[in-house]
């Protein structure tokens, strides 16, 4: 008789943990479990802005798929379509192979991508900070304007290259504009043609707060921390139009600038949109089991699923943190196990353990089982967060060293390479226009199916 066979999309934290739990759970040879991933890791994002800053290397952020599954077949590429009724996900390989992937059950996993608006030229020039290769593309960047500004003899040229902006005052764009400021500010040691009082960082948001997840207190902690480093912090502002060579605000300012980080939300992955199936602002709408409802035998979690908050109660859905997609994970798995199983599924609760908020050096906000704390405390805690949270021993040692390294050998500046060629921006690094249309996976999943 066939086992069962478990389809597991995405490599992030939600889905990684789902087959890590699988293959606890799970008799070997009970199943067959696969997952479907892009690359051979899972991205530790909320350290990534450390990783802009050269303060981590980009391989301790990035955790071995292999050290942490086992059991699990790693399908290389990732998931451009699914037909629930022929239980058929349709994958592309790195190597352009479609190929279709049959399942009995499917976790649904693909995660977001960044969340962009229609203003002119931000396609065109904004960049990232949502995978690997943007933070590194990033750190390269803004070294490649120091670089280039040391060696300038036009002062307009020199403005424009030393005034960057980030666009988005949650934690992405927060702790992205504390940590490249930081290494920013320790240029002018290496770089003593540059005059310091001309570097400048802006950090806008549309929202009234800073952080409002954080509380008042906390949020205008971590703003007084901002504003006395020097970055300039403008609320309820957001971008009118990106150029080459300048950014306008929507208040009517133009700043010389080519530089444009931008982290102003997330959107569910597109592979959403080819399933007919009830979203919630573009999430694929769940049970609190984790169910899609309309389909048999598919679960679907983290960013890209609205999961019924039952702890925050009134219709609420679970935010797109790491916390709820590694605890989905757990429980997305213990119900794909019990519906082997013929067993009741029981409902995703979970009560907000804190938030960490790391602002570089000895500066952090962080709010642990509803404590507030600050400084050098928050600090010891957000690190001890992150290294608990990273899967593997070996992430763990390499993080712990790359700080150390840091703290006392200081800031490098190194371009890596990654600035050849054409600039890399938005929509070059999250591959938004491989999905399929409904007609186009219908007749993938025919003729794919038929040749296999």
């Amino acid at each position: 008789m066939e086992r069962p066979r478990i389809l597991v999309v995405g490599g992030g934290f939600a889905g990684v943990e789902c087959a890590r739990r699988l293959e606890r759970k799970l008799v070997p040879g009970e199943a067959d479990i696969a997952i479907v991933a892009p690359f051979s890791y899972e991205l530790y994002l909320p350290l990534l802005p450390q990783v802009a800053a050269g303060v981590l290397t980009p391989q301790s952020v990035a955790v071995s798929l292999r050290r942490m599954l086992h059991r699990t077949r790693i399908i290389p590429g990732g998931a451009i379509g699914v037909d629930p009724k022929a239980k058929v996900c349709i994958v592309r390989k790195i190597t352009d192979e479609v190929v279709a992937e049959h399942y009995d059950y499917l976790v649904l996993a693909p995660g977001s991508i960044t969340r962009s608006f229609d203003i002119p030229g931000l396609t065109d020039h904004a960049r990232g900070m949502k995978t690997l290769a943007e933070a590194a593309f990033v750190r390269d960047h803004v070294i490649s304007q120091l670089d280039l500004a040391d060696a300038a003899t036009d002062r307009d040229e020199r403005i424009s290259r030393l005034q960057f902006v980030v666009v988005g005052g949650g934690y992405a764009g927060t702790e992205t504009a504390a940590c490249l400021q930081r290494v920013t500010t320790s240029a002018v040691k290496r770089y003593p043609r540059l005059n310091p009082n001309l570097i400048k960082w802006h950090l806008i948001d549309i929202a009234p707060k800073l952080m409002p997840e954080l509380g008042d207190k906390l949020g205008a902690t971590a703003l007084d921390v901002l504003r006395k480093r020097g970055i300039e912090v403008s609320l309820g502002v957001s971008v009118a139009e990106v150029g080459e060579e300048s950014v306008t605000f929507t208040d009517g300012r133009v700043i010389p600038s080519r530089t444009l980080i931008w982290t102003a939300g997330v959107a569910a992955s597109p592979l959403i949109a080819t399933l007919d199936a009830e979203t919630v602002r573009g999430r694929v709408a769940t049970t609190a089991e984790m169910r899609v409802p309309q389909f048999d035998g598919v679960f679907a979690l983290g960013d890209a699923a609205a999961v019924p908050d039952l702890a925050k109660g009134d219709g609420s859905v679970c935010p797109p943190t790491a916390q709820h997609a590694q605890r989905q994970g757990k429980v997305a798995a213990d119900n794909v196990v019990a519906s082997l199983r013929s067993q009741p599924l029981k409902e995703y609760f979970h009560k907000d353990l804190g938030l960490v908020v790391d602002l570089g050096g000895a500066d952090a906000v962080s709010k642990p089982m509803g404590v507030e704390l600050t400084g050098v405390a928050a600090q010891g805690v957000a690190r001890g967060y992150h290294l608990m949270a990273l899967r593997t021993n070996v992430a763990k040692v390499r993080v712990m060293t790359n700080w150390l390294l840091n703290a006392t050998a200081g800031d490098d500046f190194v371009r890596t390479g990654f600035q050849r060629g054409k600039p890399a921006t938005l929509k070059d690094f999250e591959y938004t226009d491989s999905y399929l249309s409904k007609d186009e996976i219908r007749a993938h999943t025919a003729a794919l199916t038929a040749k296999q």
